[in-house]
């Protein structure tokens, strides 16, 4: 990890109205440094999404402090924020509802360069971004729905990295690409990132995805860190039961790899007993 931290999240609570209270995230941290890509993996329900929507400063915590670049982010959803934490940058799982469908791309695309531009990061153009991300440069005046929903990720992923962000928070912003090109399109944000010195916060079900591009992974279970550690380390040895039982359901690239038996209740039960794992 970085000396240099671009994201620092404290024993990070965030907790949804409820009879009872439903607690997303308890007592959670996550360092980001420049230049490196950290992983969320878990289960649908585990917090992941909660916990990277506290971090850019979108969802409200109950307790705990989240720092970027040694700052206080406070809940202002994203248009109100000041220019400053215009370097968090976020892109979301479905495209269709972060893209304005009124306003053409290479429109969208230019407020994130107007956004570094704002901070006093160096400009670029709309083109260069849409060909960085696979994209025709001339495809400029189109509207979203003029796109594929894979195209659509590929112009979110081009509007937010035009801001040069020194923090991306991806929250499954791969799962609308094709099973060809999510590894690639993974790997050009990880390169884009660490280019401009930024760090990612990358969450994702697929964990081949995530072994081939994260530095450091996290497991979440039940709103908890149960085992993190650098990404190589955790997939040779990992350590919680509930990390075993992620990574054995990972189909094998042949196609002869056994779907396991799905973890009993007592087996669930358990993984929350066993006391997190830090390496």
């Amino acid at each position: 990890m970085s000396d240099a931290l671009v994201l620092d999240a404290r024993g990070v609570v965030v907790r949804y109205p409820g009879n009872p209270p439903v607690v997303a995230v308890n007592d959670v941290s996550v360092q980001v440094g420049a230049g490196e890509t950290v992983a969320l993996v878990g289960e649908s329900g585990s917090g992941k999404s909660s916990l990277a929507r506290a971090a850019a400063g979108i969802e409200k915590t109950v307790a705990g402090a989240v720092q970027f670049n040694g700052m206080p982010v406070t809940t202002m959803g994203i248009r109100r924020r000041p220019v400053s934490l215009t370097g968090i940058q976020m892109v979301f799982q479905d495209p269709s509802t972060s893209l304005n469908p009124r306003r053409r791309i290479g429109d969208q695309i230019t407020d994130g360069i107007q956004a570094a531009l704002a901070r006093g990061d160096e400009g670029s153009r709309v083109e260069e971004w849409l060909e960085r991300v696979g994209l025709n440069s001339a495809w400029t005046t189109r509207f979203p729905h003029q796109f594929s929903g894979g195209q659509k990720q590929r112009i979110a992923i081009a509007r937010a990295l035009a801001a040069r962000p020194k923090l991306l928070i991806a929250d499954e912003p791969i799962s609308a690409l094709d099973a060809s090109t999510q590894t690639s399109v993974a790997a050009l944000m990880r390169d884009l990132v660490a280019e401009v010195g930024a760090g990612m916060l990358f969450i994702s079900h697929d964990l081949a995805v995530v072994r081939r591009i994260a530095d450091r992974t996290l497991v979440m279970y039940a709103g908890q860190v149960l085992e993190s550690g650098r990404t190589d380390e955790l997939w040779a040895e990992p350590q919680h039961p509930y990390t075993r039982s992620l990574l054995a359901a990972i189909p094998e690239p042949d196609g002869r790899g056994r779907i396991p038996a799905a973890p009993s209740a007592e087996d669930r039960a358990s993984w929350s007993t066993v006391p997190p794992i830090a390496r």
